[in-house]
């Protein structure tokens, strides 16, 4: 036992696998592909790292050999070394010439034979295999198998979340499967997930939200390790940053450039919330005065020839803009080079500035760490990675990112305790160093690494079976007000049972609320972020995990819609009022109206006789919405069922009011939960497959759940 713990504890060999993308040691081409980017970066980093620890005998990444005019010859080598103790070892796999990852699944047998020939060439065998991507994941089981060797794996991204996307972006489903293989590579995923005895996320809701969609999550195989930050790229200003060209632009902009920096640093994405920063910082008299604002919202020349959504958050910000006359206190530059996003965090430090990070869901947040490594403290949303990150690094506070009056107030506290400020900035520097270097995410590595090799942590085995069929084949869908809202008891044991059943269930929300603020009611009531969450009347479509839009639905509901029109059609009406501007959307228009004053039939008459063939939804007994012919909740729930794959006969549907009536309607399984607004539905109570619950809120639904019988055929995972 002595001779076996000693052999333990000898240096580590270690064996990285990332098949697809151009890998070297030098002078990446990131960016050349959809294949060459951070991954390619990150493995050959994480191979040099480990190869300067004294506890580590050889690290080998392993990768596809290449041999093709139209790329560097450098990729032909069989081997490159990065260090002395650490190198890249390229491997024949079937086709030489360089091949989008989605081409190579078929030569990926022919890469795991001579990646096993290799490694029994070498002097002892590795003490770990550590996959990346699903790809790397199917040839490091094979691997372990052949060789008895513990797989570890890190997905980097997932086919379940990539399909989702894909659909998002109006790709049909059979065209997916053409171009991108996308069943083969989230099987190679479920086999990959069910091999590794470790999977390396960067944080824990990736773990919850992305691979708790899987039939093989073994949630308690897996382990957070956070990303390394470059640490001489990202440091503490050297006051030679005021000399550089990002000074000079932004001093174009702003007519007191002394002034402490409040920098925000995104795509221009809705989900990243850099409107409402601007409105914050627009009705606060005291940050105007006290600061300015940066807005970094990636690279721009014509607004105009950018695809619709950058171009409408641009338009909206630059609107918000000139709504709070904030000229001369706000800088938004057009141009900026990669090399010059730490540029702008110095210079924020270099003011006493902060950080600003407004998003509605932020899964990691590695602008936070960079920003704290320049010595920036910030302040971020209350989701995801930026509550691991502050708790860390204790440089900084956690925001409701739709709560602008309180946004603005800590931003203001921030900046206005200069001890206060220095002790922020102290931490960030310190507490990246601390966990979110280069050094510190080898040193996690490497204490989720050993046990496996010494096997001084036990590893624990699930009854795991794959679902037959398709993975989720029922569906949930239910409104937000008067259903899940209402009784926080129902509401617990509700999501209890969709959290049980997630593996065969899509939950999704349909609401009239804008997103920003269903998404500030889901908080409120700790409603996790559903599978699929319509908004806006049926107008907007976003899909878990990271609230991923379907631009699609967009460009479909376009479709002979004139809002100006109908907003001069309805100014003079009777009974109607213009609801204010935050319940208002670019495909909903919403008014309040008195319905002993207004005729709902004249309004759509009127609007018919006017050419707008526009919906017209009522609810609540006072609101009206005008939404495009196309969208409506039902309309809406019709496209995800499609877009998805979930039959409506297996979808539960529950409503309260008058804009739930389409969706309650054909081969769904219509629930009315019992509320007072039931004169509105009262139409449907004859109609087959809609039942009137006796119980309110949550429990109505869990009501029709039994009504239904609606698990009653569903065949149980063992795995929880």
């Amino acid at each position: 036992m002595k001779k076996q713990s000693q052999a333990a504890k000898r240096p580590l060999y270690i064996v990285l696998i990332s098949v697809h993308g151009l890998i070297r040691g030098q002078q990446l081409e990131l960016g050349r592909d959809a294949d060459t980017g951070g991954q390619t970066k990150y493995v050959v980093e994480l191979a040099r790292a480990l190869g300067e620890r004294g506890d580590v005998e050889k690290v080998v990444l392993l990768t596809r050999r290449i041999i093709d005019d139209q790329v560097d010859a450098n990729y032909a080598e069989p081997y490159e070394a990065l260090s002395d103790k650490a190198g890249i070892a390229r491997i024949e796999c079937g086709e030489q010439k360089y091949l989008p990852k989605e081409m190579l699944w078929d030569s990926l047998e022919c890469f795991s034979d001579n990646a096993l020939a290799y490694l029994k060439r070498q002097n002892r065998l590795p003490d770990v295999i550590h996959s990346h991507y699903a790809d790397a994941g199917y040839v490091g089981a094979q691997l372990s198998h052949q060789l008895g060797v513990p797989l570890v794996h890190t997905g980097h991204s997932l086919g379940r979340t990539k399909r989702k996307q894909l659909l998002a972006s109006g790709i049909k489903r059979s065209e997916i499967e053409t171009a991108y293989n996308i069943s083969r590579r989230i099987e190679a995923e479920e086999t990959t997930l069910g091999v590794a005895e470790r999977v390396i996320t960067s944080t824990q809701q990736e773990i919850e939200q992305q691979y708790g969609l899987y039939d093989f999550y073994q949630p308690d195989r897996m382990r957070v390790v956070p990303p390394g930050t470059d640490m001489a790229t990202f440091f503490p200003p050297q006051g030679n940053e005021k000399d550089s060209d990002i000074a000079r632009t932004l001093k174009r902009f702003l007519t007191q450039p002394g002034k402490p920096i409040i920098l925000a640093l995104s795509r221009p994405d809705p989900k990243k919330n850099i409107v409402t920063l601007i409105e914050a910082y627009g009705e606060s008299p005291q940050l105007q005065e006290i600061a300015n604002l940066v807005i970094v919202a990636g690279n721009r020349d014509d607004i105009q020839d950018m695809e619709s959504v950058s171009k409408s958050v641009l338009n909206d910000i630059l609107l918000a803009i000139d709504r709070f006359d904030l000229y001369g206190k706000i800088a938004y530059p057009k141009h900026h080079k990669s090399d010059e996003v730490a540029l702008f965090y110095r210079l924020a430090a270099l003011s006493r500035g902060v950080f600003v990070n407004p998003a509605l869901t932020e899964p990691f947040g590695l602008t936070l760490i960079e920003a704290a490594a320049c010595g920036l403290p910030i302040v971020a949303t209350e989701d995801g990675g930026p509550i691991d990150i502050i708790k860390n690094c204790q440089n900084g506070h956690l925001i409701n990112p739709l709560d602008k009056p309180a946004m603005a107030e800590i931003i203001l506290q921030t900046l206005s305790d200069k001890q206060e400020w220095r002790r922020l900035a102290k931490n960030g520097i310190q507490g990246v160093q601390r966990h979110y270097s280069w050094q510190a995410h080898v040193e996690k590595y490497l204490s989720v690494i050993r046990p496996l090799v010494e096997k001084t942590e036990p590893i624990t085995r699930m009854n795991l079976s794959r679902r037959p069929g398709v993975f989720r084949d029922r569906a949930i869908f239910t409104s937000l007000d008067l259903n899940l809202i209402g009784d926080r008891v129902s509401l617990a044991r509700l999501l209890e049972t969709i959290q049980a059943h997630r593996k065969s269930t899509i939950f999704g929300i349909a609401t009239g609320r804008r997103l920003d603020d269903a998404l500030d009611t889901l908080r409120k009531y700790s409603i996790p972020e559903p599978g699929v969450l319509i908004s806006s009347q049926g107008t907007e479509i976003h899909y878990a995990p990271n609230l991923t839009q379907d631009t699609e639905w967009t460009r479909h509901i376009n479709h002979l819609w004139n809002p100006q029109a109908v907003r001069d059609i309805l100014k003079e009406i009777p009974g109607l009022e213009k609801q204010p501007k935050r319940f208002q959307s670019e495909f909903k228009i919403s008014y309040y109206i008195d319905p002993k004053v207004a005729d709902l039939k004249e309004i759509r008459h009127t609007l018919l006789r006017n050419e707008q063939t526009v919906n017209t939804v009522f609810s609540f007994g006072q609101f009206l919405d005008v939404l495009p012919i196309r969208a409506s909740k039902g309309l809406a729930l019709r496209w995800c069922a499609d877009q998805l794959g979930f039959p409506l006969k297996n979808t539960l549907v529950a409503g309260v009011t008058g804009d739930d009536a389409d969706m309650l309607r054909g081969n769904t399984l219509g629930t009315v939960v019992d509320n007072r607004h039931f004169d509105e539905l009262s139409e449907l109570a004859n109609v087959e497959n809609i039942y009137f619950s006796t119980q309110a809120n949550a429990a109505g639904i869990l009501e029709a759940l039994d009504y239904y019988q609606f698990y009653e055929d569903e065949v149980e995972n063992a795995a929880p």
